[in-house]
């Protein structure tokens, strides 16, 4: 089966609808953020697998009364079919500067990201806290010092 690249943003209708439900505001910092990750780590699996990728949105579940701070991180995971381990790639200075930057974004809008083999795949998975950075991250990223 060849994945659709339509995918992508199915994906990110998804987790907005998702988080909606969940009773997270769509405009919030870290729903943007939570889109934006699932943009990129959906994006890789299918341009680096060109097959389609299976989504997981863990929510952080809260019962009872709220507590006094955030309730856990958001865990995004993203199963392909290559067991090719990802890796940020930092692009030189003669290569096109919007590609390769998807794992450097969810490095840095992450508290923390890994992967692991899975069936004849793997799955990637980051976590996001409830205060998540600002969804635009890129107007402090100093992008030269990141060709380098």
């Amino acid at each position: 089966m060849q994945a659709d690249p339509a995918e992508v943003g199915r994906a990110r209708r998804w987790v907005r609808s998702r988080l909606l439900n969940h009773g997270v505001d769509p405009d919030a910092p870290m729903a943007e953020t939570v889109v934006l990750v699932v943009s990129e780590l959906v994006t890789n699996a299918v341009v680096h697998t060109g097959c389609p990728a299976v989504l997981r949105l863990c929510l952080p579940v809260v019962e009872g009364p709220a507590p006094a701070g955030p309730p856990g991180p958001l865990r995004v995971e993203v199963a392909d079919a290559s067991q090719v381990a990802p890796a940020p790639r930092h692009a030189g200075p003669d290569e096109d500067a919007t590609n390769g930057r998807g794992l450097e974004l969810v490095e840095l809008l992450c508290e923390r990201w890994g992967w692991y083999p899975d069936g004849s795949g793997k799955r990637v998975w980051c976590e996001i806290g409830a205060e998540a950075r600002p969804a635009d991250p890129l107007a402090g990223v100093d992008w030269a010092a990141l060709a380098q």
